[in-house]
């Protein structure tokens, strides 16, 4: 009866829920026992019992003093808990060789070996040296490091100071830990070495050493002439005067000074259709002289290279000024603006504030009367007359509208050719008009047992009148076109000068019956 009591109790319970033990305080972890069991029932084990507290209130101490009492047995707590967030720090090295550098036959590489009590995993980070040339930061992942063939990993009372570990082939030299590392292991009863100095990489330590410092003896040297003005350019706009020779011109030039080394630079300014090669540079960067020393007869006139022998005076920055010509290598350039680095070099080093731009009047270009050659007689007119307007000549423009409307309307006329033989004046023939072109085309039936082949007599083309001329020429049309009037024309060269009568006018449809072919 109490057993089937008991299992109905059990039955009616609905609620399972478990207490929770593990909490948070100040950011970590910590374990703390359950007050109550699963469901809100009595829990009996982390508590006293009835004899526990009889006892402890019936006990009277001996003495004011007396002996303290024993804490209850702390419960188990995890690993993950207990040494959460605890790492033990190594400082260490290993040495890398360097086989192909005549500067450093080896490296020293220093690094951070971090063992993370809470699962026992490694790793080898080595800390970023900026433009060092290296793949630097995580060496090693984090993970259980083997420490030999039988994949036993490393222990953190495997570490100490001045001791040499193998991490897959790379041999390191731990010399130091930090402090929490070292009580740790004093704790744990782990008699520490004596630290070791840091090794560092003599490549390194070289290259910090503080360079070499030269004092210049006096206010003039090329090499501070040179750290002082580098990429530091005077431009002048200048124009070449050529007019005087055949086919000269003037010619717009770009003047380069450069004031690290006193070279002179002449660049060409070339525009869109100039018909000149795109060659940009007239004159080389380099030294020009302005005056030559008295130069004998023994000297020759043609030489590879100037030497400060043979030049006098070079070229320099007081030479150049707004309005004034210059003559370089034989051409004589008027300078007619500079830029705004140029004003302010001046403004500054010279004193010169006249920087006026002088206008340039360009003559005017003569225009060419555009002659038209005469025709040559192969094809149209008109599709000839476009090779004289383009290099590459477009079609004459068509009619369209004129095209669409007469589109497939054709005069039809038969035609008999006037001719001093009479055998050729029984002669019949067809002409087309076609009023959506104004072409002409001349067709002969094939008469039976005539001796004469019929067929296409003259291809589809305009024919001028007699007596127009090539450049204005005028060709027949439809008012032309009349029952007994002469159409005489150039047809080809061996139908010159042909001369056909109209006699008789026929409409579409009764052309076509009387006169098929």
């Amino acid at each position: 009866m109490r057993t089937t009591l008991f299992y109905l109790a059990k039955v009616k319970k609905t609620s399972f829920h478990r207490s929770q033990t593990l909490g948070y305080r100040n950011g970590f972890a910590f374990f703390r026992l359950p007050t109550v069991g699963i469901g809100g029932e009595r829990l009996y084990v982390n508590q006293l019992s009835q004899a526990e507290l009889d006892e402890l209130s019936n006990v009277r101490p001996t003495l004011t003093y007396g002996p303290a009492k024993q804490a209850p047995p702390s419960g188990f707590v995890p690993a993950h808990v207990a040494f959460d967030k605890k790492i033990l720090k190594f400082d260490a090295y290993f040495q890398e060789d360097v086989p192909l550098s005549a500067e450093e036959h080896y490296r020293i590489r220093q690094v951070c070996i971090y063992y993370y009590l809470e699962d026992d995993s490694m790793s080898v980070i080595e800390p970023v040296v900026h433009n060092s040339g290296l793949p630097q930061g995580k060496l090693v992942r984090r993970h259980r490091v083997p420490k030999n063939n039988h994949g036993d990993p490393y222990h953190w009372k495997d570490l100490n100071r001045g001791m040499n570990i193998t991490i897959y082939g790379r041999t390191y030299r731990i010399v130091d830990c930090d402090l929490f590392t070292q009580v740790f292991l004093e704790s744990q009863g782990i008699e520490l070495n004596p630290p070791e100095e840091m090794v560092f990489d003599p490549y390194t330590e070289l290259r910090r050493m503080p360079p070499r410092k030269y004092v210049t003896p006096s206010d003039f040297d090329q090499l501070k002439q040179f750290l002082t003005y580098d990429k530091q350019v005077l431009r002048f706009y200048a124009m070449w005067d050529d007019t005087n020779n055949m086919f000269g011109e003037n010619r717009p030039f770009i003047i380069h000074y450069y004031l690290a080394d006193d070279t002179v630079e002449v660049r060409e300014v070339h525009k869109q259709n100039d018909g000149r090669d795109p060659f940009p540079i007239l004159i080389g960067r380099q030294r020009l002289p302005k005056t030559f020393v008295d130069k004998k007869k023994t000297f020759p006139s043609c030489v590879l290279e100037i030497s400060d022998h043979e030049v006098l005076e070079w070229f320099t920055a007081k030479d150049f000024a707004v309005g004034k010509s210059t003559t370089l290598l034989g051409r004589t350039f008027f300078i007619y603006d500079c830029d705004e680095f140029t004003r302010n070099f001046y403004r500054d080093k010279f004193g010169i504030t006249d920087f006026q731009p002088v206008e340039i009047n360009k003559k005017p270009l003569e225009e060419v009367p555009q002659v038209i050659p005469p025709y040559n007689g192969f094809g149209f007119v008109e599709d000839s007359l476009q090779n004289c307007f383009s290099l590459f000549p477009k079609p004459p423009r068509k009619n369209i509208i004129k095209m669409l409307e007469n589109h497939l309307k054709v005069l039809r006329y038969q035609v008999a050719l006037e001719s001093p033989n009479p055998e050729d004046r029984k002669r019949r023939f067809i002409l087309s008009y076609f009023l959506s072109d104004d072409m002409i085309s001349i067709y002969e039936p094939q008469v039976r047992n005539s001796g004469i082949i019929g067929g296409k007599y003259l291809g589809k083309t305009r024919v001028a009148k007699p007596g127009s001329t090539v450049e204005n020429p005028t060709y027949y049309g439809p008012s032309d076109f009349t029952i007994g009037s002469t159409i005489e024309g150039s047809l080809s060269l061996t139908l010159m000068n042909t001369c056909l009568i109209i006699w008789r006018a026929t409409r579409r449809v009764s052309l076509r019956q009387h006169c098929s072919p």
